[in-house]
């Protein structure tokens, strides 16, 4: 039969881990995308953000602290933000290039700021906005 599992139940790790999996089915250069891009993930979205309060994680931080336009759970953030990296990322497979590792923490950094940010009004985004440059400074990262 069919087990059905929600997607608030399950979470966002194991689709970032599909996706990760499957980054070397492309081609074999992919594997080194995926050991830089794995700990790079865990940094921004597994770690709790500095002065987060009692937020766990990234996602808590959001959930407690910003109001998106439209409801959505963790499932969808982490698909807009895995969707924007693949087309940020396909001029280099296209190439089959792997750039520095600097190149791949901006990209990222790009697309969980407008993954997540994408359905905020503005004045959210700004505090979207702060609490990534928090993050940024505490990382040494500007």
């Amino acid at each position: 039969g069919i087990i059905y599992v929600s997607a608030s139940d399950l979470g966002w790790q194991p689709i970032k881990a599909t996706w990760m999996l499957r980054r070397p089915e492309i081609n074999a250069s992919r594997q080194a995308e995926v050991d830089i891009l794995d700990p790079l993930f865990d940094r921004w979205l597994k770690q709790k953000p500095p002065n987060s309060g009692a937020a766990e994680d990234f996602f808590d931080w959001c959930m407690r602290n910003i109001k998106l336009v439209m409801p959505c759970n963790d499932s969808i953030l982490i698909c807009q933000t895995l969707n924007l990296l693949s087309s940020s990322l396909k001029s280099y497979v296209d190439e089959n290039a792997i750039p520095a590792e600097d190149t791949y923490r901006r990209i990222l950094t790009w697309c969980i700021m407008w993954g997540f940010g994408g359905l905020l009004e503005p004045d959210m985004r700004k505090v979207l906005w702060s609490k990534f440059q928090e993050i940024l400074e505490e990382s040494k990262h500007k």
